[in-house]
């Protein structure tokens, strides 16, 4: 079915064009580091998949990249992340990789050295 050049975006849409325009501090700075090709191949940012948005998306490799701040190192946060982490795999068919946003401030090198790796 096609729609209309006028039709809404759906909520999700909307939502992952919002996260793209108010990027955390380590998100910005990935971000940065991987747009252009810059690691030799394409990424996107707040993907969805499905109900889900990931922060970085690599269609060549089927990766995402992950950049977990402090509000993840809650147990119950943890758990939540595990089950959606384990649902997008499952649905999708990608893998993940978890960076904490403190090593991506810190070191973006070995960030993105462990990305390469991944790849």
């Amino acid at each position: 079915m096609l729609l209309r050049p006028d039709a809404p975006l759906s909520l999700i849409t909307q939502r992952a064009r919002a996260m793209r325009r108010e990027p955390t501090a380590s998100e910005a700075i990935l971000w940065n580091a991987l747009r252009g090709k810059r690691l030799g191949a394409r990424w996107r940012r707040q993907h969805p998949f499905g109900v889900f948005i990931c922060d970085f998306y690599c269609p060549s490799s089927r990766l995402v990249v992950e950049v977990d701040g402090g509000v993840h190192l809650d147990p119950n946060q943890r758990f939540a992340d595990g089950r959606r982490q384990a649902a997008i795999e499952q649905s999708f068919g990608v893998r993940f990789l978890r960076l904490s946003a403190e090593l991506v401030e810190r070191d973006l090198g070995r960030a993105l050295a462990m990305i390469r790796a991944a790849m």
